[in-house]
């Protein structure tokens, strides 16, 4: 509907055609608004400051400040501001540094237009798109931290093991109010208080520790692209 208000998209990318390709492909969607592009990450934490976008679609390998730092500087600054990393590169180090710096969301380049306007109004509403070809890299590294803590899950309460469920299935913060007939504010206080709980810092690092640690079904036997 007209009166709706529309989702507003920062491009980041040092390449001027892939961020044209870029807006010419969100300017399909006319619930989504491309309020500013950058060329670098000091760049883009500027116009974030400046236009506060919903979400940054970041590249990573650009001069000066790279879209690591600009992601960590974000993250730190803006919370409310959801990152999708749309870069070429799908090694682990990247991943890795990307999710840790503070994107929410992670597509290499080649993702079907589909796929990438799908991530935008997920990344709306709360929640997080993990290229699914990326994900045993995000399990392994989170095995890893979170043997420490094997039993936390024990801990939790019925409610919080259902949002934790529901968020490993996508549902955003309307979608778990609406299934658990609570308000959406009391949600979203419910959720920083089971990520905290965790020790995980957002809804993504949530997921990777409830499948780490069984209480969610293990995307496994899930099909390849």
């Amino acid at each position: 509907m007209a009166s709706e208000r529309r989702i507003r998209v920062l491009i980041v990318d040092d390449h001027d055609l892939f961020r044209e390709g870029l807006r010419q492909l969100i300017e399909t969607d006319e619930s989504i608004a491309v309020v500013g592009e950058a060329a670098t990450g000091q760049e883009a934490v500027q116009l974030v400051e400046r236009l506060h976008p919903d979400v940054v679609l970041m590249d990573i390998n650009m001069p000066g400040m790279d879209g690591i730092r600009a992601t960590e500087a974000i993250a730190q600054r803006f919370r409310d501001v959801h990152v999708i990393m749309l870069t070429m590169y799908d090694d682990e180090e990247y991943v890795l540094h990307a999710i840790r710096a503070g994107a929410r969301s992670y597509l290499v380049k080649n993702s079907k237009p589909d796929e990438l306007l799908r991530a935008i109004h997920v990344a709306a509403e709360g929640g997080a798109t993990i290229d699914p070809d990326l994900a045993p890299i995000l399990m392994r590294e989170y095995q890893r931290l979170l043997a420490k803590a094997p039993t936390r899950g024990q801990e939790l309460s019925d409610r919080e093991l259902t949002m934790l469920r529901l968020l490993a299935q996508g549902y955003s913060n309307k979608q778990i109010a609406d299934a658990l007939r609570l308000a959406e504010s009391t949600v979203k206080n419910n959720l920083s208080a089971l990520f905290q709980k965790l020790g995980v810092r957002d809804r993504t690092q949530a997921v990777i520790y409830a499948i780490s640690h069984g209480l969610v079904p293990r995307p496994t036997d899930a099909p390849r692209r």
